[in-house]
């Protein structure tokens, strides 16, 4: 039996790459997008590649899509085996300093990218537990590390983009603790920097290109049951929090 992988924000990016690189590995994919429609788009496209998915209306903001989607889930497959938390904004006006960020910024994007993962994770957890080898990725980003935002000589010093990385660092705390709750059952939680990639995000000039930036994503959702559990990582490698 395939194992059965819902990827948030999977219409576009790194999420629709990551569908296409789980496809080929044997997973049935649940494409999940905000809206059916975009949902159903992204399906149709991806299948005249020649991969077969499922489309799924999942609006991570909205108690009431997350609730319709749990219930589809439930309805077709009875449990889940991955759930990868890929959708994410970043909302921060680019000509305001640090300080001057709104607080309607900031709320926009601890919306969609910590509360929206709280509560996709937390309506999809009893599907998980029904896994034989749950996952759940978290895609985080390198500009959630407070390490490296706090070192001169770090790549990452200058780029201060307040409520989207701290958004980052509070979903990399959120990993932490749901991995200690599930530290001795079937489930891994890991949080992943894909890269600097080449999306509407990260902008055409970005050094990777979006098959890239999928592969540390479907290498924690495809984790073997000696893999590691609460970690931060990019392309297989520790980074540090």
């Amino acid at each position: 039996m395939s194992k059965i992988a819902l990827i948030t924000g999977a219409n576009k990016g790194i999420g629709y790459e990551t569908a296409k690189q789980l496809t080929q590995a044997g997973v049935q994919v649940l494409v999940a997008a905000r809206s059916q429609d975009k949902a159903d788009a992204a399906v149709a496209k991806l299948a005249a590649e020649g991969f077969k998915t499922e489309a799924l209306a999942l609006d991570v903001t909205d108690a009431a899509s997350i609730a319709s989607a749990v219930a589809v889930v439930q309805k077709k497959h009875g449990h889940l085996d991955i759930l990868i938390n890929n959708a994410g904004v970043m909302n921060d006006d680019g000509k305001k300093k640090v300080s001057e960020q709104s607080l309607d910024i900031w709320r926009s994007t601890f919306d969609t990218n910590v509360f929206g993962v709280i509560a996709v994770t937390q309506a999809f957890l009893p599907l998980l537990h029904k896994s034989a080898a749950g996952r759940i990725v978290n895609l985080s980003s390198i500009l959630g590390s407070n390490t490296l935002h706090s070192d001169p000589a770090s790549p990452i010093y200058d780029f201060k983009v307040p409520a989207y990385n701290v958004s980052k660092t509070a979903l990399n705390g959120w990993t932490v603790q749901l991995a200690y709750e599930l530290r001795d059952t079937n489930i891994k939680v890991n949080s992943a920097h894909p890269g600097h990639v080449q999306t509407d995000m990260g902008g055409p000039e970005a050094p990777m290109a979006i098959p890239d930036g999928a592969k540390t994503s479907v290498e924690l959702a495809l984790l073997p049951a000696d893999g590691p559990n609460g970690g931060y990582f990019h392309m297989g490698q520790a980074l540090p929090w």
